[in-house]
């Protein structure tokens, strides 16, 4: 933009900002909503607003990736196979990466209760290498078998947002003890990711996120609920000390054209550089990677360890013919990331979040429901397209002069 015509988009969110409707944005390092809520500051126009550019030739990949829904929440129970103590740590729904560390945690614990140093784990996702780098922790010798390593894994694929109840079990036939576990996998994962704070590479960092509403936030949650969903199981209160309450923002508070705004604030894992440096750790610590493939269990007998950690995720389906495992298919479309995007956007059954590696765009339909039992995992290049083009749609209401709000 040239400075004539940057001169002219800000006498024009000048003049909107005074009715309320449009307003800057924090340059970066700042937060997008500026000021503090009981003072109400309206934005300063001459603040540049981090425009997202979304635009469907900026799309750089498209990704599918099957979350492995069990409705009895993740396996985490023992078996033996020949002389082979496994330990299953597998299916998680879209909470593979938040309870990680704290699904990992029962998992190690059970695998070296019977004093065995020399474990296998097999898979290289979010809970094989979690499980691997605690195993060792705790003074084990760990390999890693498994077909791909990061990020040619299917947890290479996921949102990476702190989603520690997302599609993780059904309301209904769960033990009476699921709620209890949940909350300890939830806490010990929380506190793991503290330590991945302000590294190099910005492994996890807290970003606010901003859900937009053109009707009350009561009345589109209760259009949700009349969509239907299976019934998963949502554990959020018990859990709300951990991040900060949302926040309903006032007009003139904000830069966005929709009367409903509510701010929260979460982890995102940026997971390219998280990959990297718990791959890095693990090997440093002397950890191993054998690559193997297995089509069933015994196929396990080969392996020289007798005690292994089955954490291959949906992979789990075929390998233990595991049919109570269920497909929820996710897509993401990846725009050129742009650094000065700290935040993430949800309006209109699309979701946004912008990540060192990419800015991640995904139609998350009207309820939980969109995606379950879909085994597809073909990337859908007009799915992409139309998720983005919702977004370019919101930016042209934000940064186009004489427009108002529908």
């Amino acid at each position: 933009m040239n400075e004539s015509s940057r001169r002219t988009l800000l006498a024009s969110l000048a003049a909107l900002g005074g009715a309320g409707l449009v307003a800057g944005c924090a340059s970066p390092g700042k937060s997008l909503v500026g000021g503090t809520l009981a003072g109400r500051r309206r934005y300063d126009p001459l603040d540049p607003f981090p425009v997202i550019r979304a635009q469907a030739d900026r799309i750089f990949r498209v990704t599918t990736c099957l979350r492995p829904f069990r409705a009895a929440g993740p396996r985490l129970d023992t078996e033996r196979v020949g002389d082979h103590l496994v330990v299953h740590n597998y299916g998680h729904g879209g909470s593979g990466w938040s309870l990680s560390w704290g699904s990992s945690s029962i998992a190690v614990q059970k695998a070296l209760s019977g004093g065995d140093r020399d474990i296998g784990v097999i898979g290289a996702g979010a809970l094989g290498m979690t499980s691997a780098l605690l195993a060792q922790r705790a003074g084990a010798r760990v390999t890693i078998y498994a077909r791909d390593r990061p990020p040619h894994v299917r947890s290479s694929r996921a949102t990476g947002t702190w989603s520690p109840a997302s599609r993780v079990a059904l309301e209904q036939g769960l033990p009476v003890d699921f709620a209890g576990r949940w909350e300890d996998m939830c806490r010990t994962s929380f506190s793991h990711f503290q330590s991945y704070l302000g590294l190099a590479g910005t492994p996890v960092e807290w970003t606010d996120r901003y859900a937009l509403s053109d009707i009350p936030f009561h009345e589109a949650h209760a259009l949700r609920d009349r969509a239907g969903s299976p019934g998963f199981v949502d554990y959020h209160d018990r859990v709300r000390d951990l991040t900060p309450a949302p926040v309903d923002l006032p007009a003139g508070t904000h830069p966005f054209p929709t009367p409903f705004v509510r701010r929260s604030e979460s982890l995102q894992f940026n997971i390219a550089s998280l990959s990297d440096r718990l791959t890095n750790e693990f090997l440093a610590a002397g950890g191993r990677f054998e690559q193997a493939e297995f089509h069933a269990p015994y196929d396990l007998a080969r392996l020289p360890q007798k005690t292994l950690i089955n954490a291959t995720g949906y992979g789990a389906r075929a390998l233990w013919r595991d049919e109570s495992i269920v497909p929820v298919r996710g897509q993401l479309a990846w725009l050129i990331p742009q650094p000065e995007l700290q935040f993430g956007i949800s309006y209109r059954d699309v979701g946004l979040l912008s990540r060192r590696d990419g800015i991640i765009v995904q139609s998350s339909g009207v309820n939980d429901f969109a995606g379950y039992n879909d085994p597809n995992e073909q990337p859908d290049r007009a799915e992409a397209e139309a998720a983005v083009r919702v977004i370019a749609a919101l930016m042209d209401r934000i940064v186009a002069p004489g427009r108002t709000a529908a």
